[in-house]
């Protein structure tokens, strides 16, 4: 019984952090998981530590309760958008990931697309023939199953005012499987055929691992 209890409490506390560190992250204060369990667990003068999964199901409740229907139909016409733009980018076998693919976006959520490329110019000029304006882009170094890699940013507003983030990789990169960082779980993000079948299935459906 007592054991029973002082797990309760525990589970209680560390509640207590992942919603505040949510509440960070919502409101922009933080941008990363790990420092917004920091503060909260500071600004709380606790020392539990919530995990990154327990933190994203308050964010998620957080955006739900803010957003409401609105964020549903925004996740459908993003889903909408990300589809037109991975047919564009079809021959760099396009995979839409990040909130959109999972179905959690809030407010300031755009389009995550990882393609594999190894000549990022060549999406420059293929995305500008299709009269996409690119409005940052950088290189950026990336630990990825134990090995440090590069990738190419691309960071697009679409004519909607959402805004994309493409992801360009090496071509070797393709087939090798990521694990999620916040889910803990593998990032299988979806292709063409498959998002195809969402939008006409179940257009606001969710791919979380509870």
């Amino acid at each position: 019984m007592s054991e029973l209890l002082d797990f309760n409490i525990s589970s209680s506390i560390k509640e207590k952090v992942a919603k505040e560190a949510a509440n960070l992250l919502y409101i922009g204060v933080e941008k990363e998981y790990r420092q917004a369990k920091l503060k909260a667990a500071k600004t709380l003068r606790i020392h539990s530590l919530p995990s990154n999964l327990e933190i994203a199901i308050e964010f998620d409740k957080i955006a739900e309760e803010n957003e409401g229907a609105d964020r549903h139909k925004r996740l459908i016409k993003m889903r909408q958008e990300a589809l037109n733009l991975m047919k564009i980018l079809r021959k760099y076998n396009p995979v839409l990931v990040g909130s959109v693919w999972r179905g959690t976006i809030y407010r300031d959520s755009d389009i995550d697309i990882i393609i594999y490329c190894d000549e990022p110019n060549e999406i420059l000029n293929l995305l500008k023939e299709n009269k996409f304006h690119a409005l940052q882009t950088e290189q950026m170094m990336v630990a990825r199953q134990g090995q440090t890699k590069s990738s190419f940013h691309i960071y697009l507003k679409l004519p909607t005012n959402e805004k994309a983030e493409i992801i360009v990789r090496n071509h070797e990169e393709a087939n090798q499987k990521e694990k999620c960082a916040i889910y803990g779980d593998e990032i299988t993000g979806l292709r063409i055929r498959e998002l195809e079948k969402v939008l006409k299935e179940n257009s606001t459906q969710r791919f979380l691992p509870y």
